[in-house]
């Protein structure tokens, strides 16, 4: 059990550092980030602020989002299953309220990581002309980013702890609306994606942090989930115990 519940911490561990590094590397390429750090990435380019910092603040945003919407459910479903089940539901409230609720300490050194990798990681494009073969540079890094966001994110939520609030409020609104993950996944990143063209549109007067890299970005990380997963997850899973999904 004590070997399990290891593996179980060193793999969700291990999966947000390579979230962050993916993440982070998305941003160095200069194609576009990820949808779901566009508005906290075009708010930190345009008004100079740090990333991280403005992160933190999405995903707190999001958090809070996240507890309304579950207090929505629970109050639509609340009394359905009887009143000797009320003491339970109420029990169950209180446990979702603690993880989403954890999961702005987890936003903190998540971000602080962003911060870390951020300032180590150099801009790999060029402010002026382009130099000979950058362009092929920023395509392999673009494809290395959004490999490594996929494997980062399939390693966390592959250990059910605490989700990272970007992926917790997608499910989140699938549970309060009805719908399918995957498709409130690609709603949600439209969302992201619309918000930071408004953003860059009324206050730089140019696109900032949307690009090509942004679209492969939405169908390349659900991509790399699904492969790697279909790789490694009976592996993790043995080796994390049965907890893990």
């Amino acid at each position: 059990m004590k070997k399990q519940f290891f593996y179980r911490i060193l793999f969700y561990a291990v999966g947000l550092l390579i979230l962050a590094l993916g993440l982070t590397l998305n941003t160095k390429t200069g194609l576009g980030v990820s949808p779901i750090i566009s508005v906290a990435y075009s708010i930190a380019t345009i008004f100079d602020h740090n990333f991280g910092d403005m992160t933190l603040a999405l995903y707190c945003v999001f958090v809070v989002i996240e507890m309304v919407l579950h207090l929505i459910r629970h109050i639509r479903y609340s009394g359905r299953s009887g009143e000797a089940l009320a003491h339970a539901e109420k029990k169950d409230l209180k446990l979702i309220f603690l993880m989403d609720f954890l999961q702005i300490p987890l936003s903190i050194v998540f971000t602080r990581f962003l911060n870390v990798f951020s300032a180590v990681i150099p801009n790999l494009y060029s402010e002026g002309e382009s130099a000979a073969g950058e362009m092929a540079v920023r395509v392999i890094c673009l494809i290395i980013a959004i490999i490594l966001t996929g494997i980062g994110a399939a390693m966390s939520l592959n250990m059910r702890i605490v989700p990272n609030p970007g992926d917790g409020i997608v499910q989140a609104i699938a549970d309060t609306i009805h719908k399918s993950v995957g498709f409130t996944k690609n709603c949600f990143d439209l969302t992201n994606i619309t918000i930071t063209l408004v953003l860059s549109f009324v206050f730089a007067g140019h696109l900032v942090g949307v690009g090509v890299g942004t679209v492969l970005a939405m169908i390349g990380v659900g991509r790399t989930i699904a492969v790697f997963n279909h790789f490694t997850y009976e592996k993790m899973k043995e080796l994390a115990g049965e907890e893990a999904p």
